[in-house]
């Protein structure tokens, strides 16, 4: 088992859980850091968990749920205060209602991640502080401890069955729900290169220019919250040409923004149904590369469902291959 001890400490209102695993620090930090990985693991077995936000950087959030045997959801989050890279993280971790906002009739707790190399592998140490006696023994009595042993003794495994996870770099796209799809692409490249190549216009031109036979003509990028952007592809023989606008809705500088996105034009050659959406995307530094993660909400199934068929991720792997020829 992987859980070596879990301490309660009434005076410091704190529990510690002691673990170690015979991978190396940036194996399991990976692991935390990718929100595929880390819903393999985080909560019990019988509880899978579902993360729809996971941007793991100082001023960052992560939004996520757990599913009961029954269906019944409950939902969590995490506000991300500090990261070192391979050493630690520190979040705020809260319960939360459906639509994300914190539940305040619940405890909050501070929780540092530690990763320490040793000569088998790495010691993680999950400290969980908490602000009073009464909100500590609440999450206990609400199954923390046991929830704890739960999770972890899953990661050994995941460890072992994705050793070269992070080393998959075709884009993935995943049904989240029926109104949303992740769609996944880890770049080879830093973070500030890959958020530099979706925010410079040049950049953006060189690699996001449509199939064969097509070239972005319009490239007009949001700087900051609330502002429009618009993108506009067009065929090199003269034909009619397609676009999408929106507008930004939230950003963390380097690491997160989230928009919504509507097709301009363009229903002959993408088809009627193609809806509108809000987008979130999220650039998070791993050992591989940047791993940039899109969550895609739609207004219901049969839209979601409507843009899939245009072979969405087909394109994006398209033009992510050429991004990396840049880079």
């Amino acid at each position: 088992m992987p859980v070596t001890s879990i301490v309660k400490d009434p005076e410091a209102l704190s529990l510690t859980v002691h673990a170690e695993f015979p991978v190396k620090v940036a194996r399991l930090w990976d692991a935390y850091l990718d929100a595929r990985q880390l819903e393999k693991f985080w909560g019990p077995a019988e509880y899978p968990a579902t993360f729809t936000r996971h941007d793991a950087a100082a001023g960052g959030r992560s939004n996520y749920h757990m599913t009961s045997p029954e269906g019944e959801e409950f939902h969590g989050y995490w506000e991300w205060n500090e990261v070192v890279e391979h050493k630690f993280f520190e979040v705020t971790d809260g319960f939360a209602h459906p639509d994300g906002t914190p539940n305040t009739d619940l405890p909050v707790n501070r929780m540092v991640f530690s990763f320490d190399p040793t000569p088998e592998g790495t010691k993680l140490t999950i400290t969980a502080a908490f602000d009073s006696a009464e909100d500590m023994e609440q999450v206990v009595a609400m199954g923390m401890i046991d929830g704890t042993r739960s999770a972890m003794s899953q990661i050994e495994q995941v460890l072992i069955d994705l050793r070269n996870y992070s080393q998959t770099f075709a884009t993935e796209a995943e049904l989240v729900s029926d109104t949303q799809v992740r769609v996944v692409r880890l770049v080879r490249g830093t973070r500030q290169q890959v958020w530099d190549a979706h925010h410079d216009a040049a950049l953006v031109k060189r690699w996001q220019y449509g199939p064969d036979g097509w070239s972005m003509t319009k490239c007009d990028l949001a700087s900051g919250i609330g502002e429009s952007y618009l993108l506009w592809w067009a065929p090199e023989d003269g034909g009619q040409g397609f676009g999408f606008s929106g507008k930004i809705l939230e950003r963390v500088e380097g690491h997160y923004e989230s928009s919504t996105e509507q097709l301009e034009g363009g229903e002959e050659i993408l088809g009627s149904g193609v809806p509108g959406s809000v987008n979130q995307q999220t650039f998070t530094g791993t050992t591989g590369g940047t791993l940039v993660t899109t969550l895609i909400t739609y207004r219901d199934k049969a839209a979601r469902d409507a843009m899939l068929a245009t072979g969405m991720a087909d394109g994006m792997e398209a033009s992510y291959a050429r991004l990396e020829s840049i880079l």
